[in-house]
């Protein structure tokens, strides 16, 4: 027998039709701010989305129609920090972007379209760093490496993964492959030195430009920097050549767009990221006598290496210490910010070199 429908049982079934309604554009909304993807994205879900702890983590990207019809933000917390990676892409390579300083995943921003075909592309705002919040175990390379290790198994990325790197993405990849050998299939790297087995921090390194000396000032380089971010910023990327010396009181442009520089200037504004920031200069030498213990083993993988014009002869011998049988070219005309400077000429490298592993 059916019960009829009275006016207070309508009121109540209108009441929970009312809930359900809430619930569902609720959740709607947190899955849309956890991918901060607002319109529809050809990108896979994210894994175990969460709400982002990080505000206006979409500054840059919130009306770039294209970024969102490809890309999707998403937060995933590992070991108590919260880690932001972008993903794209649905190809059967699996490809990692680790960025370095003073960036973000967003130094990748206008070359990841033209790396997804044949590939899942995943760009990683490294521990403390970018819209990546919480402060990780330490700042050493091979710790940061094993966050993003947690990451990539966390979301499905176990085996096979051909690694991206520039700055001390660079120490991070490395530091990933050596240690997680199973994991990591290739190794793209882009203009950093690595230190270990051949090559000093103190003696190779710190003397090439002011800033090594500047950044490891603790809590110094954070007291002078802070409420100043965008004018050191835009400074230390017009003055960070250490091929060439310009004339004293050059005024040079800068290799980053004003739509970038705003982007770091936000997150490092954050002040965890400013500290993380310098804590990868502070932990140099730590990263030197971990990687003489790592070059032990060396990688059998296939490495490649791309610098700015005329350091491929000081950079390359030291990633031959880790892998013997690495690979590596300047950049005619380039300085430090190959992804900017010369993006048609990084595409083209990292497609060569990982041709024979892309689906066409």
């Amino acid at each position: 027998m059916t019960r009829p429908l009275t006016p207070h049982l309508f009121a109540r079934l209108r009441t929970l039709r009312v809930l359900f309604l809430a619930l569902l554009v609720s959740t709607t909304a947190l899955a849309e701010t956890a991918s901060g993807s607002p319109s529809p994205s050809s990108a896979p879900p994210c894994v175990a989305p969460e709400a982002p702890k990080s505000r206006n983590h979409d500054a840059a990207t919130k009306h770039d129609a294209a970024f969102n019809r490809d890309f999707r933000h998403c937060f995933t917390t590992v070991r108590g920090v919260q880690m932001h990676y972008v993903i794209g892409g649905t190809g059967p390579q699996t490809t990692v972007l680790l960025h370095g300083w003073p960036e973000s995943w967003f130094e990748y921003r206008e070359v990841m379209p033209r790396l997804l075909p044949g590939r899942t592309v995943i760009a990683i705002d490294l521990p403390g760093m970018g819209d990546s919040t919480g402060r990780p175990a330490a700042y050493t390379k091979s710790v940061l490496a094993g966050y993003v290790h947690d990451l990539l198994v966390r979301i499905g990325a176990q085996r096979d993964v051909r690694v991206v790197a520039h700055d001390f993405g660079v120490g991070v990849a490395y530091a990933l492959a050596a240690r997680h050998r199973q994991q990591v299939a290739g190794l793209f790297l882009m203009d950093f030195p690595l230190v270990g087995r051949n090559l000093s921090f103190e003696t190779d390194v710190r003397p090439l430009s002011w800033h090594f000396s500047f950044n490891v000032q603790d809590p110094l380089a954070e007291r002078l920097v802070e409420g100043r971010v965008g004018t050191f910023l835009d400074y230390f990327f017009r003055h960070s050549q250490i091929s060439g010396s310009p004339p004293p009181g050059a005024d040079l442009p800068s290799p980053v767009p004003p739509r970038a520089l705003a982007e770091y200037t936000r997150v490092f504004s954050r002040p965890q990221v400013l500290h993380a920031g310098f804590e990868l200069y502070r932990t140099w030498s730590q990263d030197e006598e971990e990687n003489k213990r790592l070059q032990q083993v060396p990688l059998t993988i296939p490495v490649r290496l791309l610098t700015q014009d005329g350091l491929t002869g000081m950079m390359l011998p030291p990633v031959r210490d880790a892998a013997p049988s690495a690979t590596g070219t300047d950049v005619d005309g380039a300085g430090h910010w190959l992804l900017e400077e010369r993006p048609d000429r990084v595409v083209a490298e990292i497609d060569a070199f990982y041709a024979e592993q892309k689906a066409h």
